[in-house]
């Protein structure tokens, strides 16, 4: 017999206006559910993202039925799971955890979260070179999202370049050689007169969350001819995607991304098939935005 009362959580730093518990509690009243969704957050709560196991063995523990995961411990639960579904496992990241019968399972819904974003804002946008800023634990999903829905190339700069580097192995080991790259800051300015026309920026780092405010790149790097995607969600409209408008590229918040992952951890939670449009319509109300997704010129 189904289940009708879910405890679930999200585990992350500076989580407070999150909207992931009101899209799953939305969601879960229309379906006659009860459902309490908890905020973790290792800033209030004082601890080191380090502390990402502790809390997920806490949560098993205390009954939850699964977890969310975001920055900045998205890679550093791997360690702490007894199993990986395969997009987990060939990320190397996890955003969403199910406890079934004590064992804790890591999957990834922001592949498909963002796929089914971009797709719907930006359905046009030609991909034949993509750049994308970041390889964390955002990145890697989008990365490989990207490269999903036909990109020819990704290049992934990041401030890390073990880190990129190591983004760039898992994903020619899974879409072959030529499709990835990696490359540092400094290289910016070229990778994106390149992708001028044939692509855009996919903007994957903090910078820009309430937490993290400013820019990720000169304002001066962007063009019209280059479209850009952000991951970020709160604030919808960061000063990445400002500057981007100002300047005539099309654009694509954080927004979709978000509704569409929440959906997918919803399924992954209830074992219940959630309404994704009717989470998205959600999401515009919460951030009183008419809709959320792309915006030419």
């Amino acid at each position: 017999m189904a289940k009708d009362s879910y405890l679930v959580g999200l585990i992350g730093a500076g989580i407070g206006p999150s909207l992931s518990p009101a899209l799953h509690q939305r969601e879960a009243d229309r379906q006659g559910l009860r459902y309490l969704y908890r905020l973790l957050d290792i800033d209030v709560l004082g601890l080191a993202p380090e502390a990402v196991g502790n809390l997920v063995r806490a949560a098993r523990d205390l009954g939850f039925d699964g977890l969310n995961i975001t920055h900045p411990c998205k890679q550093l639960v791997l360690d702490h799971l007894d199993a990986l579904d395969p997009r987990a496992q060939a990320l190397g990241a996890v955003n969403t955890v199910v406890f079934d019968g004590g064992r804790a399972v890591g999957h990834n819904t922001d592949v498909t979260g963002f796929a089914a974003a971009f797709a719907r804002g930006l359905p046009d946008a030609p991909l034949e070179r993509v750049v994308q800023l970041g390889a964390g634990g955002a990145g890697a999903a989008v990365a490989h999202a990207a490269l999903t829905l036909g990109a020819g190339r990704v290049t992934v700069v990041d401030a890390r370049p073990d880190r990129a580097a190591a983004l760039v192995d898992c994903l020619v080991r899974h879409f072959g050689p030529g499709r990835a790259a990696a490359a540092t800051p400094d290289r910016l300015p070229e990778l994106l007169a390149e992708a001028d026309g044939s692509g855009g920026l996919v903007h994957a780092t903090p910078t820009g969350m309430a937490a993290h405010p400013g820019l990720p790149l000169p304002a001066d790097l962007l063009s019209p001819g280059l479209w850009v995607a952000e991951v970020v969600y709160r604030p919808l409209e960061t000063e990445l995607l400002r500057a981007a408008r100002a300047v005539g590229c099309a654009t694509l918040d954080g927004g979709g991304m978000a509704a569409f992952q929440a959906a997918d951890a919803f399924r992954l939670f209830t074992g219940r098939e959630p309404d994704s449009t009717r989470m998205l319509g959600d999401f515009a109300e919460l951030t009183g935005t008419e809709r959320s997704g792309s915006h030419a010129g």
